[in-house]
């Protein structure tokens, strides 16, 4: 799905994060072995980076566990 640079420019106001930014998590994620610590401990770095938020070490040990336990909801209205 290609989006054109009008959808970028409203992303990038929105969330101050750039498109090349926004397409490199979104590799990331695609590509990356989601079993691998090292991939989950950098996307959350990525991930914590953009949001402006830290992530203390126990709950990015809880996230890394239930990813590499396969302890994820499948369902998006079950994560609330």
């Amino acid at each position: 799905m290609a989006f054109d640079n009008n959808f970028w420019e409203k992303v990038e106001n929105k969330t101050n994060v750039n498109k090349e930014t926004i397409l490199d998590l979104a590799k990331k994620l695609q590509n990356g072995n989601m079993k691998n610590k090292d991939t989950l401990n950098e996307i959350i770095d990525t991930l914590s980076a953009l949001t402006g938020k830290k992530v203390s070490d126990e709950k990015r040990n809880k996230i890394i566990s239930k990813v590499v336990n396969d302890n994820v909801p499948q369902n998006i209205d079950k994560m609330f």
